[in-house]
């Protein structure tokens, strides 16, 4: 019997750089609205600053943790290659993870095994969460993995918000990822491009701002 796919939203974006601090600081400016510290994955080498997004989503700003020792292994989404800042990826929401890869294995796309995640907030909290995401931290072009909070609150919840007005894809082949998207019930504009990327747009204090 088909499982029905369980509600998906948007969860947050993931903006990688391979210097922290002053891709806060730039978004900062560019926004009008300062980031916030999120916290420290240990292990993997990392650390994150927030923004809200409106209608519960955040984005997440992931770079180097210089104040861990080197992870002996590589940081998620290619940080360690990075030159620049970049939109490399974007997470979607289910309330339960097990039945939504369930549903989207037999949608025809197979998003890989939950497996569990947790960091320690700017003041000392712990948060735990189940995501889908590649255990090396490789991400799949435009689509997104999925996660589930369970009972940890929110990071959006108490975020400043800078709200997101737009989010599309550019792709060379969008006729073989769109299904794939379908299939865990997310939505995604997007177009064919010789050079795969995600587009954010963003509405600041002074304006639209388009991250890439």
């Amino acid at each position: 019997m088909t499982k029905l796919r369980p509600m998906s939203s948007l969860d947050h974006l993931v903006l990688a750089t391979p210097d922290l601090a002053a891709t806060v600081k730039e978004v900062g400016r560019l926004t009008g609205t300062q980031p916030v510290p999120g916290g420290v994955h240990q292990g993997l080498g990392t650390r994150n600053f927030l923004l809200g997004l409106g209608d519960g989503a955040y984005l997440e700003i992931i770079g180097p943790d210089r104040e861990q020792p080197d992870p002996g292994r590589p940081r998620p989404f290619g940080i360690d290659n990075l030159v620049d800042a970049r939109l490399v990826t974007w997470a979607v929401r289910v309330e339960d993870i097990d039945d939504a890869v369930a549903a989207s294995r037999e949608s025809g796309y197979d998003p890989g095994e939950p497996w569990d995640m947790t960091r320690t907030t700017a003041d000392g909290r712990t948060l735990n969460w189940r995501l889908t995401l590649d255990r090396e931290g490789r991400h799949r072009g435009p689509v997104p993995f999925l996660i589930d909070w369970g009972l940890t609150p929110h990071p959006a919840d108490e975020l400043p918000v800078v709200p997101l007005v737009g989010l599309e894809a550019v792709h060379p082949h969008p006729e073989r990822v769109g299904p794939h998207i379908d299939a865990i019930g997310a939505k995604l504009p997007m177009k064919a491009g010789n050079r795969g990327a995600l587009a954010a747009t963003l509405f600041g204090e002074s304006g639209l701002v388009v991250l890439i």
